[in-house]
């Protein structure tokens, strides 16, 4: 993907800030109307104890579900073979754009597992990976309908991927793991 410049929200919300609370805070609300989504929620997790939660999350409005996992808590073992989404972001493979859940292909989309836990339509899978391991997801996803994801979209979740993985990896410090 070609280096453009972010949407001027999500920049300056990366030039005025430095601790990854603050950042993730204000960035999700950013990303869900740069991209149009209806939902973002950033999952932060310690790849060494396989503990992680849903840190940070935005909703366009009150008609779309909200999804709070608030708390850190142990990964089923179950997941990677239930999730195949999850599985590939633990392989650390290439984030992953999800145009239809309903017509996806299950070696990649458990249609059932996206119905009962999160609801939507379409997706981005974006891996938070460094040093071969995965830090955190960031899910912006639309509800209603299928959705083409559009070079655009592909570029500005290029780019989080860069700007957003050392701040993961800086918030998984002993101090927010309570």
């Amino acid at each position: 993907m070609t280096n453009l410049a972010l949407p001027e929200t999500i920049q300056t919300i990366l030039d005025k800030n430095t601790e990854p609370d603050s950042i993730f805070s204000a960035i999700l609300p950013a990303i869900g109307e740069a991209l149009q989504c209806d939902r973002c929620f950033l999952y932060l997790r310690n790849p060494q104890t396989q503990f992680g939660k849903i840190a940070y999350w935005w909703r366009r409005n009150h008609d779309i579900p909200e999804i709070k996992d608030s708390e850190w808590k142990l990964e089923p073992a179950s997941l990677p073979q239930e999730d195949p989404l999850f599985a590939a972001a633990l392989r650390t493979e290439a984030s992953i754009y999800i145009e239809d859940v309903e017509t996806a292909s299950p070696t990649v989309v458990n249609k059932e597992f996206e119905r009962q836990n999160f609801g939507h339509r379409a997706l981005i899978h974006a891996h938070l990976c460094q040093d071969g391991q995965l830090w955190g997801i960031l899910q912006p996803c639309v509800f209603s309908q299928k959705r083409v994801w559009s070079h655009f979209d592909h570029t500005i979740i290029t780019q989080l991927e860069r700007e957003l993985t050392p701040l993961a990896v800086t918030y998984i410090t002993p101090e927010n793991l309570s």
